[in-house]
């Protein structure tokens, strides 16, 4: 498999290389405007003027997902299907966090400036870059900045993105750390939230009545006690406990935010059951209430490593000198691996402290990683001319 000439690779990093400042200098304006899961319309709404203004013809659709169109060579084939780009544009950070983004000789920093900006950044300029390097992609290109990919965000941009087409013939997810990497497991979860209520009461006065706090606790101590496969990997994680009115009050509610976690669905299914029933048998009539309420459900699957698509990502990294690592993962990239649609996650660069308001990205590894996404984007859309994926 022969992905592609010299001459291409040659000519795609010169054009990362062009592209490179502008992708910094956006990278850092889209990590300005605040985008909270479930907030992210003046986000939106910038990489909608982002994409006018590198001539990507965009649209919005009702949740702020952002589309843009890079025409293919043969957009009008007869059964041609097209290629997704999906940059997340929601972070983790809660509205007035302080977004002040830092630029040193070597480092960007800053509230969400890996998580996702720079991928963001990226999206937005390779229309750009594909110019510069006189290629046209073999079939349309659809780059998104899509919304709800972190926290409970559910991946709800993605599903609405694929569910509005049916031509999709394969999905990238593009994330701004991890460069070298190919995940291609999709890492499922479901999410509950578990709530206990009770008559509540005076710790004194009222001394029997049930607690909604220990009731709670032993249920969590069942849960805990779970025996999990380690293969499929399974986990369970209580995340978030909150509940009580004050020391001396027989607690009338408590709740606590439960993740399962599977590489497998069948595995992640059983072990919502086994939650759900638990929740269920702890009603037992004495005056307290037990319900579980799903809060977030992402699909579990896998891409075959000797698949076109792994083959591919993996040896687009090598042809620049790349190590590939395979790796599981949540991404925008379980949602059409879960529907059967080819797809992997790959990263742009280096960097660490995800999630964290001094998270960075180093800026050495950008050009390359930029070289990657475009040289990637290039053959899938070929292959998917060709019918190969």
């Amino acid at each position: 498999m022969i992905l592609a000439s010299p001459e291409r690779i040659e000519a795609v990093r010169a054009a990362a290389h062009a592209v490179t400042p502008d992708v910094l200098e956006l990278t850092a304006l889209i990590s300005a405007v605040p985008s909270p899961t479930g907030d992210e319309t003046a986000k939106s709404l910038l990489v909608e003027r982002l994409f006018s203004t590198a001539g990507v013809a965009a649209e919005r659709d009702a949740l702020g997902d952002v589309v843009g169109l890079i025409p293919g060579a043969e957009p009008t084939r007869a059964g041609a299907s097209r290629l997704v780009v999906a940059a997340h544009i929601d972070t983790v950070f809660p509205i007035g966090t302080p977004l002040e983004i830092r630029r040193s000789t070597d480092r960007l920093s800053g509230p969400g400036v890996g998580d996702n900006s720079v991928a963001v950044a990226a999206a937005v300029k390779l229309a750009d870059l594909l110019r510069i390097a006189g290629e046209v992609p073999a079939v349309d290109v659809l780059v998104t900045g899509n919304v709800g990919e972190e926290g409970l965000g559910n991946l709800r941009g993605i599903r609405e993105v694929l569910t509005n087409r049916s031509d999709i013939g394969a999905v990238v997810a593009l994330e701004g750390h991890n460069l070298g990497r190919v995940t291609h497991i999709a890492v499922g979860s479901r999410r509950f939230r578990i709530t206990v209520k009770g008559p509540g009461g005076h710790s004194w006065g009222d001394f029997g009545r049930p607690n909604a706090i220990q009731g709670l606790s032993k249920l969590i101590a069942e849960l805990d006690a779970i025996t999990l496969p380690r293969s499929p990997k399974t986990t369970l994680n209580v995340g978030m406990i909150s509940g009580g009115v004050s020391v001396n009050t027989i607690a009338p509610e408590a709740s606590c935010l439960l993740d399962l976690r599977s590489i497998d669905e069948s595995a992640l299914r059983r072990l919502s059951d086994r939650v759900t029933r638990l929740v269920d048998h702890s009603n037992r009539g004495d005056a307290v209430l037990y319900t579980a309420e799903s809060i977030g459900e992402r699909p579990a699957g896998v891409v075959a490593a000797d698949s076109p698509i792994v083959e591919i990502a993996a040896r687009t990294l090598a042809a620049l000198g790349l190590e590939p690592s395979f790796d599981a993962s949540s991404t925008d990239a379980n949602v059409p691996i879960a529907a059967g649609i080819p797809a992997v996650c790959v990263g742009l660069t280096t960097g660490g402290n995800v999630h964290r308001t001094d998270e960075f990205i180093d800026l050495e590894p950008v050009p390359k990683g930029i070289t990657q996404f475009a040289l990637l984007t290039l053959a899938l859309a070929e292959s998917l001319s060709e019918r190969a994926l």
